[in-house]
């Protein structure tokens, strides 16, 4: 069995709902995995937005959310999981918002595709210090036993 990541939020290539975005409570999605494989000793998710600012013409990859450190028997996130109830030796890294924890859906224009990336890795990482996206990479090189990935998208309505 390959390692799978879903959202019983939205399907996959469908529309995230509103809770989960700047336009409504802008709580993360509920996540739910399997497949995770033999010898993983950690977990790493990175949510990420490649149509920056405008999917016509995108100039940058935006960070909505970096956990890592996740125990390889985690098999899900609630929706809306507050810091304190991420499982027990879960790290948080930085988002583009210059903060930890999740930041939802907020695009500028048009509608944008948010990927929900799923690592399993061979190695507890070092506390990295709340990582940006590029060094929780850096330091996840070489470690990756198995990846996955669920796209949401979203184009913002104007209802708040």
């Amino acid at each position: 069995m390959s390692l799978t990541i879903t959202s019983p939020a939205f399907q996959p290539g469908g529309e995230i709902p509103a809770t989960h975005t700047s336009e409504g409570a802008d709580t993360s999605p509920p996540l739910e995995w399997t497949g995770v494989p033999a010898g993983t000793k950690t977990l790493a998710l990175i949510v990420d937005d490649p149509d920056a600012p405008d999917p016509a013409a995108p100039k940058r990859v935006w960070v909505h959310w970096v956990l890592y450190n996740l125990p390889p028997d985690t098999t899900r996130l609630p929706e809306a999981v507050p810091p304190d109830a991420l499982p027990a030796g879960t790290c948080e890294g930085t988002n583009d918002w210059k903060r930890t924890g999740y930041g939802g859906p907020n695009p500028p224009i048009g509608r944008h595709r948010y990927f929900f990336k799923l690592y399993a890795l061979d190695v507890a990482l070092p506390d990295l210090k709340a990582p940006a996206k590029h060094d929780l990479e850096k330091a996840m090189r070489g470690h990756i036993l198995a990846s996955a990935e669920v796209i949401g998208t979203y184009k913002k309505t104007g209802r708040k």
